[in-house]
C-alpha cells in the first residue's frame, strides 16, 4: 500500500490536491494492474493530521513487536516531524583522492616540507583541494574557491581563502623537485616499479598573446627564466609564445618527473637538464628511450656522456649514415610478429659502436603505398581547376587536402593485403 496523491485544476486556475490510501491490484477481467483506493483522506489542505499520525503510530507498534529497530530509532524524532535538507555535497571523488593522497605518500612528502612553518595545515589542505578539483572538474584557482569547494565534502578546505590557494603554490615552487622525488620512490617501493627503462617525450603549449616574457625573476634565492618564448612549435604555431613540457615515465607508464622549459629551449639543453635531474634521483644509469625528435647529433652526444645508454627512433630519410650504410648492410630479417620483421646492424667498434634495428612493417608499407598513389591524382585535379585562369591564380594553388586514413584491416580484423601485381587504384574524379 502507499499514499496516493491526485489533483484537480479549477476554472480559476487553482489546484486542489487529494490524498488517499491505495494499493495496486490486478483486475480480474482486464488482466492488468491498476490502483485500488482503500481509504479517502480528502483534500490535502483540509487534512486531519491526527488521523495519519494515529495510523503511523499503530504501524510502528506492530513493527516494534516484530523486533524491527529501524522504526524505534526514528521515534525520537517526534510524531509528524520532517527532515530539512540544509546542503548536499559530492563525496566520491574527494574521498578517493584523499585516500590516494595518503597512500601514495604525497601527504607525507608535503608535510615534511611545511613542518614548523606558519599555516602548514592550510598549505596541505589547499594542495589537496586543487589536486582533487583537477581530477573532478578542472578549472582555475578562482573556480576552485568560489564554486567547486562549496559543492564537495572536503571539510579541511571549507575555510580556505583564495589567497591561501595561491600561496600554497609557492611551496611547490620551492620544494617541488624534492617532493616529486620522494613521491616517486615511495611509489616505487609500494608498486615495485621497474626503473631500468625511462621513456621520455616533450611537447609544446602555446599562448594566445603577442608578447613574450623578457624579464628574469628572482624570488627567495631562486632564479626563474622567462617561460613564454617563441621557438619551434610542434603544433605548427611558431609565431606564438610557448613553453616546452617534458615528461619521463617508467615502462609501466608511471610518471617519474615532469619539466617545464622556456619555449625557445633547444633539445640538447633540455636533454642535459633531464639527465642531470634523473641522476640526482639515482636514475642516471637507466636506459633512456626517446622518439625521433632527439636524433640530432648534439642530442646523441649529450646522451652518450657518462657512458649513457639510449634507444631512439631514427627516420631513414634524415640520417645519412642510415641511408648509406645501414640500409645496404648485409643480413636477413627476422620475423618478430606476423607482419613485422627486423634486422640488427652494428657499425663501429668499441664503446662508440652504434647498434641499429631496422624494422619492416608490412601494414605501414601498404598504407604509405596507397597514399603515394592517391596523391598525384589529387594534385592533377587541382591543376585542372586552374586551366585557363590567370597565371596569378597559380600562386593561390591550395595545398593538398589531408587524405583519409587507408584501412589496413577488414571487418573480421584480418589484415588487408594487395593482390600480387595489383594495378594502381583508379584516381578519384576531379
Amino acid at each position: 500500500m502507499y499514499l496516493r496523491t491526485t489533483q484537480r485544476r479549477n476554472k480559476d486556475g487553482s489546484t486542489v490536491r487529494y490524498l488517499a490510501l491505495a494499493e495496486n491490484a490486478r483486475h480480474p477481467e482486464k488482466g492488468h494492474v491498476e490502483a485500488r483506493i482503500v481509504h479517502h483522506f480528502g483534500r490535502a489542505d483540509q487534512l486531519d493530521r491526527a488521523v495519519l499520525e494515529r495510523l503511523v503510530a499503530s504501524i510502528r507498534r506492530v513493527l516494534a513487536r516484530d523486533g524491527s529497530g529501524a522504526v524505534e530509532a526514528g521515534e525520537g524524532q517526534g510524531s509528524g516531524g520532517e527532515i530539512a535538507i540544509e546542503a548536499v555535497h559530492d563525496l566520491g571523488v574527494p574521498h578517493v583522492v584523499r585516500e590516494l593522497w595518503t597512500k601514495l605518500g604525497i601527504a607525507a612528502a608535503i608535510a615534511s616540507r611545511v613542518q614548523g612553518k606558519r599555516q602548514a595545515a592550510a598549505h596541505q589542505a589547499a594542495l589537496l583541494a586543487m589536486a582533487a578539483q583537477r581530477l573532478d572538474r578542472p578549472g582555475s584557482k578562482l573556480a576552485c574557491h568560489e564554486r567547486w569547494r562549496e559543492r564537495v565534502w572536503l571539510p579541511e578546505a571549507r575555510a580556505l581563502s583564495l589567497g591561501q590557494l595561491y600561496r600554497a603554490l609557492d611551496l611547490l615552487t620551492e620544494h617541488g623537485e624534492a617532493i616529486e622525488a620522494e613521491v616517486f620512490w615511495h611509489g616505487a617501493e609500494l608498486f615495485d616499479f621497474d626503473v631500468d627503462l625511462i621513456f621520455y617525450d616533450a611537447t609544446t603549449a602555446w599562448f594566445e598573446t603577442d608578447d613574450e616574457d623578457v624579464a628574469t625573476h628572482e624570488w627567495r634565492g631562486l632564479e626563474f627564466a622567462p617561460l613564454r618564448r617563441r621557438g619551434h612549435s610542434k603544433e605548427g604555431r611558431d609565431n606564438h609564445p610557448q613553453v616546452v613540457i617534458a615528461l619521463a615515465i617508467t615502462r609501466d607508464g608511471m610518471p617519474v618527473r615532469s619539466w617545464v622549459f622556456p619555449g625557445n629551449t633547444p633539445d640538447v639543453t633540455a636533454v642535459a637538464r633531464i639527465k642531470r635531474d634523473l641522476k640526482a634521483i639515482r636514475l642516471g644509469r637507466t636506459l633512456f628511450v626517446g622518439d625521433a625528435g632527439l636524433s640530432a647529433k648534439a642530442n646523441l652526444a649529450e646522451l652518450s656522456q657518462g657512458a649513457g645508454s639510449y634507444v631512439l627512433a631514427v627516420p631513414i630519410g634524415r640520417s645519412k649514415e642510415v641511408r648509406d650504410e645501414v640500409l645496404s648492410h648485409p643480413g636477413r630479417y627476422a620475423e618478430i610478429a606476423p607482419h613485422l620483421r627486423a634486422k640488427e646492424v652494428v657499425l663501429g667498434q668499441g664503446e662508440r659502436r652504434r647498434r641499429y634495428v631496422l624494422c619492416l612493417n608490412d601494414d605501414e608499407a601498404f598504407r604509405q603505398q596507397q597514399r603515394r598513389r592517391a596523391l598525384p591524382a589529387t594534385l592533377e585535379a587541382e591543376l585542372d581547376a586552374l586551366a585557363g585562369a590567370h597565371p596569378k591564380a597559380a600562386s593561390r594553388l591550395p595545398a593538398p587536402q589531408p587524405l583519409r586514413p587507408i584501412p589496413t584491416h577488414a571487418a573480421n580484423r584480418r589484415p588487408l593485403r594487395p593482390p600480387p601485381h595489383a594495378p594502381p587504384p583508379t584516381p578519384p574524379p576531379p
